[in-house]
């Protein structure tokens, strides 16, 4: 199942199930954050509640697309309830990267740089057997819910930063129940978009690269992440023509990590699960156009593609000027 939140022409918000072009609204529910509270107080599975509450006259996708009436699948009314986070460091990428990798990461664990031990301890720890917690990855902290873009709308990038670029991943989208537990509603396509350049200049600067816009969706694939994901990663012109494009997969099966081993080290701290809050979490990649030396230039888009989750997500690189106002003191 997929779902899709949107506005109505007439501006009213709707949560609706995607099939193919048209969407059914979910009647009594106008987010899939009171869908997911609701089938969580009800004991309902989330695609139950939706089947269930599905129904009255479809909307087309195409519309919803083009009048730019898309939201992104999940969010929360106030944006300070809304973390969005990640994990570095979980893909093994293609048959060529894994053993380019493998042979890395061979030999005396000194000699390694300190991202590559941590990859290392990865393949090695990151898929336990059982309940018992793996190695812990790499995480890093985005920014709240305003940084969330959604397919169709522009990721902004500070015109202090050194680099653009798209990271594709698959984000895993969750909700806080009122007891504190942490529920996992499904995931979504997402462009975690980094800025590479800073990043490479040293890895402590890793947590300045990533506090940037986002971008996820379009729609939430409802249920267990397939073990084997594979799509498109696309760079498009200012003329709409492919400048770089490559393949991505994900999926455990991809992965040096179970996406259970990744929650359990996010959800352990008590901060991350304080009732009512919505998580954005990204599980990471091993595909990005900066790798290929490509630098993405304002106006040009960054298009992410797999049909295992419908639509492509789109989303159009813009520069925004220097916000910062010299602190004063009270």
């Amino acid at each position: 199942m997929l779902l899709i939140q949107y506005t109505t022409a007439a501006g009213a918000r709707r949560v609706g199930i995607l099939t193919g072009d048209s969407v059914t609204p979910i009647q009594g529910f106008t987010s899939t954050l009171e869908l997911a509270r609701a089938a969580i107080a009800r004991g309902h599975s989330l695609a139950a509640l939706a089947d269930a509450s599905a129904g009255g006259d479809a909307d087309a996708l195409e519309a919803i697309l083009a009048e730019g009436r898309l939201l992104a699948p999940l969010d929360h009314p106030d944006a300070a309830h809304c973390y969005v986070t990640g994990t570095g460091l979980t893909h093994l990428g293609s048959a060529d990267t894994r053993d380019a990798m493998h042979k890395k990461i061979g030999g005396d664990v000194e000699a390694l740089s300190d991202s590559m031990k941590m990859f290392r301890m990865g393949v090695e720890g990151g898929k336990p057997q059982g309940d018992t917690p793996g190695v812990q990855p790499e995480w890093f902290y985005k920014g709240d819910g305003s940084i969330v873009r959604a397919s169709g709308q522009a990721i902004e990038m500070p015109d202090f930063a050194l680099d653009g670029g798209e990271e594709p991943e698959i984000a895993g989208l969750y909700v806080i129940g009122e007891d504190g537990q942490p529920w996992r509603l499904g995931f979504a396509l997402g462009n975690e978009f980094s800025d590479h350049v800073t990043e490479r200049q040293n890895y402590l600067y890793l947590a300045h690269s990533k506090l940037r816009n986002c971008g996820v969706g379009p729609a939430l694939l409802v249920g267990e992440l397939p073990a084997h994901v594979s799509g498109v990663s696309r760079i498009l012109g200012t003329d709409g023509q492919v400048r770089w494009q490559k393949a991505f997969v994900s999926g455990e099966q991809n992965m040096s990590h179970t996406i259970a081993n990744l929650e359990y080290h996010h959800f352990k701290y008590g901060l991350f699960t304080r009732p009512g809050d919505v998580h954005i979490h990204f599980f990471g990649t091993a595909t990005l156009s900066f790798a290929d030396n490509v630098q993405v230039a304002a106006g040009e888009t960054f298009e992410i593609a797999s049909p295992q989750f419908g639509p492509a997500l789109r989303n159009t690189l813009a520069v925004t000027p220097d916000t910062y106002k010299k602190v004063k003191a009270l």
